[in-house]
């Protein structure tokens, strides 16, 4: 299965001039379980890169976790119940991350909210981010944005915002309550609306006196 053995060789099955997965020659015999896992990691593939990319901050750690989730994936795949492979995969990519290459990670360690013992308003899973400010964007200032977040922040509103899992499987995929999801995305989307302010006010998208 071309997808597979691409990652298995230690390829990277990404081609960033065409933005798709690469197509190399097929190696050995389909089946059932190749061709299936096949279609869902192909189209899995852009969310499975872009997440790891936010979370990993390097291109070089991003290809790494997403080559092994990938095989961790296909290699669990009998274990998958069918209803979301992409909510399925990015539980595995985040798993990885926290436990492997968040140790990498270059600066200093970030404190958390509860560790902080902030108290945050909580975010309902009906809410949408602020379009306003968002929608107007130049899309790698949301990127460097994105960045200077912590990283428990990052990740919430990474899986949220831009991923669209709902809070149960941020809460499944990070391991933590549903509450402290709720928590970390509503401190996460305040802390990204802070960021922005400057330059969005600058650019003209919002007006002076807008209430973020």
């Amino acid at each position: 299965m071309a997808f597979v053995a691409s990652v298995t060789l230690g390829k990277s099955p990404y081609r960033e001039s065409e933005g798709r997965l690469a197509r190399p020659m097929l190696f050995g015999k389909r089946d059932t379980k190749r061709e299936a896992f096949e279609r869902h990691a192909e189209r899995a593939f852009s969310s499975v890169f872009g997440t790891a990319l936010r979370l990993t901050r390097s291109r070089e750690e991003a290809e790494d976790l997403t080559q092994e989730a990938i095989v961790r994936a296909y290699e669990a795949f009998d274990r998958f119940d069918g209803s979301n492979f992409k909510a399925w995969i990015l539980r595995i990519v985040t798993n990885l991350y926290i436990n492997k290459y968040r140790s990498r990670q270059r600066g200093p360690q970030l404190t958390s909210l509860e560790e902080d013992n902030v108290i945050e308003p909580m975010s309902v899973e009906s809410e949408i981010p602020d379009r306003q400010l968002f929608d107007g964007l130049v899309g790698t200032e949301v990127e460097n944005a994105l960045r200077k977040l912590p990283e428990e922040f990052r990740l919430a509103v990474v899986l949220s915002d831009i991923e669209e899992m709902s809070y149960q499987e941020i809460a499944d995929a990070t391991n933590v309550p549903i509450g402290t999801v709720r928590s970390r995305i509503a401190r996460g989307r305040a802390m990204l609306r802070r960021i922005l302010e400057n330059y969005a006010l600058k650019e003209g998208f919002i007006k002076d006196g807008y209430d973020l």
